[in-house]
């Protein structure tokens, strides 16, 4: 705490907010593009091993593995098999939520204890084609992970699956007829709702707008108009760009919910969709007390450092400061640390000459 606020950035107690991450090679041309197809070769390989060792588990034990690492030794003999070869860090994941306990683990399993509740809703919704194990470490222009899919299919995707379900199931005709038949199944089930806003952009897709229209028609006839459900028509309308139609809605919205802030934040959104801007900054002010903050000196407060000795904003007014929140839980946070150091080197040495 006490080395980060006696670092260089904010004039006159101000927030400035630096956004310094520093974007990954992408592969390119000769070697590194060799290079690069030779380790979703092997990833890919490794990601079919496991799966048979999955499938050898499960016939023994009825069950998933809580872990990869369970797999090891009887089911997967080589535990190298767990390390993608892309994978600079040889196992040490970015999120503690995700770390194996037993050994490192390059691959995102999606069915350990903290994740499988969630991830058998979204089983019942999509089957089997859902991802079950990801490797996130061959990212570049082309895909964002590359699965190992319950049924023991490979596929690459985009990082987040959900937005994408052709790339699931092969086409955009496969997903359309994959939701349409769980939708069939669970016509009341508010668990599959959704899956509403993906379908009515495939339908757009293909050029089905009537089908469109009978499901955004299905989802406004619910008479449970919670959160949730204005979170599913803003998702639903917004595919198809039908803002004014929108508008009505939230409008109403805000009359069952004043003070909620999604409401409020996606009437900002809708208001500069529609062109405007003084409402949709109105509304911004309305979802966010601490926008009016924004640009000006920067409320006195009082900490304990990491010795444990009182540190107190207000006496380091007059001097440049940065403050950055982040949190041990958030492993995206840890990993920009390295850039902020760079920042703090660069801007202190500025401020010293200046």
């Amino acid at each position: 705490m006490k080395a980060i606020l006696t670092a260089a950035m904010v004039i006159g107690s101000s927030i400035i907010f630096l956004n310094a991450d520093t974007p990954a090679e992408k592969p390119n041309g000769g070697l590194m593009m060799e290079q690069h197809e030779k380790n979703i070769e092997v990833c890919t390989q490794n990601l079919v091993t496991i799966g048979k060792a999955i499938e050898a588990y499960k016939k023994e034990h009825g069950d998933f593995p809580d872990w990869l690492s369970d797999l090891h030794p009887k089911y997967l003999p080589d535990a190298n098999t767990l390390i993608c070869p892309a994978d600079e860090e040889s196992g040490k994941t970015i999120f503690s939520l995700n770390t194996d306990p037993k050994l490192p683990v390059s691959y995102g399993y999606q069915f350990h204890p903290e994740y499988r509740k969630e991830k058998s809703k979204q089983r019942e919704i999509y089957g089997d084609v859902m991802p079950l194990v990801r490797c996130r470490h061959h990212q570049n222009e082309d895909f964002g992970c590359l699965n190992l899919s319950f049924s023991s299919k490979i596929y690459k995707s985009s990082a987040v699956w959900e937005s994408m379900p052709e790339e699931l199931y092969g086409s955009p005709e496969a997903a359309i007829t994959a939701f349409e038949d769980a939708l069939a199944r669970h016509p009341d089930d508010p668990r599959f709702f959704e899956v509403y806003p993906q379908l009515i952009r495939l339908y757009t897709k293909v050029g089905n707008e009537q089908s469109a229209n009978v499901l955004i028609e299905r989802l406004k006839s619910g008479t449970t108009k919670d959160l949730d459900y204005y979170r599913m028509l803003f998702g639903v309308l917004g595919r198809a760009e039908r803002y004014e139609e929108m508008l009505e809605a939230f409008k109403e919205a805000e009359q069952q919910h004043p003070d909620a802030e999604p409401i409020l934040w996606r009437l900002a959104h809708i208001y500069r969709k529609l062109g405007n801007i003084e409402l949709a900054d109105l509304y911004d002010r309305k979802a966010d007390p601490k926008y009016e903050l924004w640009g000006k000196p920067v409320p006195a407060f009082s900490a304990t450092d990491l010795d444990g000795n009182p540190i107190s904003l207000q006496d380091y007014r007059g001097k440049v400061v940065l403050l950055n929140f982040w949190g041990v839980w958030c492993g995206f946070c840890i990993v920009e640390m390295p850039n902020l150091k760079r920042v703090y080197a660069t801007y202190t040495k500025v401020w010293t000459i200046l």
